[in-house]
């Protein structure tokens, strides 16, 4: 594990004697949660008492526990995670690793398995202690071990961050590479049966990558949207999965975390899944509110993540060229294009209020349904 603390003393001063033990740079973190919520970075003594503050007033409005972790800063590190699998026949297996360094504010935007920076040596070793920790709990279900992976290569070094003891967002991409349903092997597992596939049986297949769709400003700090989708039409093709919680004509409220969909894209290469899934994201329209989709798109085509250069602070560090202003895609044009013409042919014999705008949704008269 990385170095760390939490301190018997929870004061500023305490906290920040930790600091000092534990040495800068230093991360203070929740200890009742995660998620990114109640963490700060302190590379220096000079806003230490602010950042505890800052760190200690998160905690309590997220988790209602103030108490404060204090941990060694890994510099540049990858997020890698190893998908976990166990029974109750005292079976456990992995299904190899995420790549998750894709993060704005500790939380996930973009993520890929096969990750570019694990050689075998690597995937085998933090495979094994991911089933090492799950046996040593007797662990039932499909589960997730984190790890910081600081390097590259042979001479990388792995550090164990938590276990999720759920399926996870990103599950799709591992479902994807390895050619399973973790879904369907949860249900067979919870009635008692024995897990569907051995450790040997389990292999890694071409390149998977997803996309989370946010309804959210990236120029404007990420701050959430809310509204009503006037456009909202998912790609299909071959190697493409949206899975979504949003349609077309609903209102996308402010109460809820911001994810509209996942776009789950699948290739022989890392290079085709890349191109493939800018290709999607350009047929990807979405309109009424502001997503995320322009900055996806500017991050998989930027030349560090075609390199796999990717580390945790890699959408900070290249956040300009990321959030620059964007031309509305073709599909998006044309979209707005028969939005309109929908509203405006709709509308013309109505007199109810909002009847227009929920004819969109209408599968008999929407330019796109089953009517035309």
């Amino acid at each position: 594990v990385v170095p760390g603390l939490t301190p018997d003393d929870q004061s500023d001063a305490g906290i920040l004697k930790a600091i000092t033990t534990i040495g800068f740079p230093a991360l203070v973190k929740a200890s009742a949660g995660g998620g990114g919520k109640g963490m700060r970075a302190l590379r220096g003594p000079e806003q230490a008492a602010e950042m505890i503050a800052g760190a200690r007033r998160e905690a309590e409005s997220a988790f209602g526990d103030g108490t404060l972790y204090i941990e060694r800063l890994v510099d540049r590190p990858r997020h890698i995670e190893i998908q976990i699998f166990g029974d109750s026949h005292g079976n456990v297996v992995h299904l190899f690793e995420r790549e998750c360094s894709v993060q704005r504010r500790h939380q996930k935007v973009i993520e890929e398995s096969p990750s570019p920076a694990i050689v075998p040596r690597i995937r085998e070793a933090m495979g094994q202690a991911a089933v090492a920790a799950a046996r040593a709990v007797k662990y039932r279900n499909a589960g997730t071990v984190e790890f910081l992976l600081e390097g590259a290569g042979d001479k990388a070094r792995f550090y164990f961050l938590e276990m999720n003891t759920r399926l996870q967002v990103e599950h799709a991409v591992t479902e994807a590479v390895a050619g399973v349903d973790l879904v369907r092997a949860q249900l067979a597992v919870a009635a008692g049966a024995p897990l569907p596939w051995t450790q040997a049986e389990l292999s890694q297949r071409g390149h998977a990558i997803e996309c989370r769709v946010y309804a959210e400003d990236p120029a404007n700090g990420f701050l959430p949207q809310a509204g009503r989708l006037l456009v909202y039409r998912e790609p299909s093709g071959p190697g493409l999965r949206v899975d979504s919680g949003v349609v077309e004509g609903g209102e996308v409220p402010v109460t809820y975390d911001p994810m509209l969909a996942k776009l789950i894209v699948q290739a022989e290469t890392r290079a085709a899944a890349i191109d493939r899934t800018i290709a999607a994201l350009r047929r990807y329209p979405v309109l009424g509110i502001r997503t995320n989709i322009p900055f996806l798109i500017r991050s998989l085509e930027h030349d560090a993540f075609r390199r796999g250069d990717l580390h945790t602070g890699f959408i900070e560090e290249h956040l300009p060229a990321l959030t620059a202003a964007t031309e509305p895609t073709p599909a998006a044009l044309a979209a707005a294009a028969t939005a309109g013409t929908a509203r405006t042919s709709t509308t013309a014999n109505k007199t109810t209020p909002g009847e227009g705008s929920a004819a969109l949704t209408d599968p008999w008269t929407a330019i796109h349904g089953w009517g035309r």
